[in-house]
């Protein structure tokens, strides 16, 4: 236990910090006619009826004179797409609402959108709370927007998993069951049932459907190439397949300094955009249920299993090795067509 009579700050901040919040930034107007505004984690509810919320700023703050002497001010509780929002209202010595679209309330406070809700205030009280003030508003107006919040936890960010007791109750005694490796690999089967049954449709087995997959995230290949990346599928690749995809008339095989190079035919990048398709399509049947929010983390979650696990392959498997420029999808996950 901590002895009360002298406390460290470092660590009585780090104890403050177990405590998650949300994530607010607070703006207002200065008796010069500036805008202000901070990023500020105290806000906190007080009162139903009337409705008022407080929140506090440190008496050291360059900030602090304006919201003393402006009777209005604004809270907006951020939502997970704000983070950059949040970082960009914590700098010094810059305009932080620059590049920032701005609304105005009725007594000229600016308003910021994308939030997960904001309150407009009239300042009702101030106090002295050691280092800070605390500053009360009255709740004048305020919207709510159905987005998920930012959260703040331990000095980092972080989103909010709902609970669910069925869900999160204690791991299964059976080892099987629970072993991640067998989640993992149940899902990737389940998951992979729709793209099976088109490639199937198309006269094709599951040795082309992964030679076509890598080939949609960047074509011109070699031959032997596409056989060390195809490894990682658990495929080996013979010169019947690639024969059988010209056949098909998907891919071409043309010389390059000797080695053969697979190329999509138009034909083929368009089944292969197609078969992609399909692929978010069971994407999108498999997220049923979940939030947004919730999809986020589970992607987040397994990007960062996938980044522990990344010592145990090979360089030559290595995500970097997948992805070229000339890939069937954009940046940001888009079919090119």
């Amino acid at each position: 236990m901590a002895n009360i009579s002298y406390v460290d700050g470092k660590q009585f901040r780090k104890a403050l910090g177990a405590f998650a919040t949300g994530v607010t930034v607070v703006t207002g107007r200065g008796s010069d006619g500036k805008d202000v505004g901070l990023t500020a984690n105290s806000f906190n509810s007080v009162s139903l009826d009337p409705p008022m919320v407080l929140w506090s700023l440190g008496k050291s703050s360059s900030n602090l004179e304006a919201f003393m002497h402006t009777d209005h001010f604004a809270v907006h509780i951020l939502s997970l797409d704000q983070e950059h929002v949040s970082n960009q209202f914590a700098k010094k010595d810059i305009d932080r609402f620059e590049g920032m679209a701005v609304e105005r309330s009725v007594e000229n406070i600016p308003l910021l959108g994308g939030c997960s809700a904001r309150f407009e205030c009239r300042t009702a009280y101030r106090y002295e709370g050691g280092d800070h003030v605390i500053f009360v508003g009255e709740v004048r107006s305020f919207e709510s927007f159905d987005r998920p919040p930012l959260l703040f936890h331990s000095g980092k960010y972080g989103v909010l998993l709902k609970k669910s007791n069925a869900e999160l109750k204690d791991p299964s005694s059976n080892f099987g069951d629970d072993f991640l490796g067998f989640l993992l690999r149940r899902a990737y089967f389940q998951l992979l049932a729709p793209l099976r049954a088109d490639i199937q449709r198309r006269g094709l087995h599951e040795i082309h459907r992964s030679i076509l997959s890598i080939l949609s995230m960047g074509e011109g290949r070699s031959v032997a190439e596409l056989g060390r990346l195809l490894e990682l599928t658990g495929h080996r690749a013979e010169d019947n397949h690639f024969q059988e995809l010209v056949a098909q008339g998907l891919v071409e095989l043309g010389e390059d300094d000797g080695s053969p190079k697979v190329h999509f035919t138009l034909a083929g990048r368009q089944s292969a955009i197609e078969h992609m398709a399909v692929g978010k399509a069971a994407e999108e049947d498999a997220m049923q249920g979940l939030d947004p929010q919730e999809v986020r983390l589970l992607k987040a979650l397994l990007n960062r299993v996938i980044q522990n696990t990344r010592a145990s392959l090979p360089d030559s498997l290595s995500k970097e090795k997948f992805w070229l420029e000339n890939n069937i999808w954009g940046a940001r996950g888009t079919l090119r067509q």
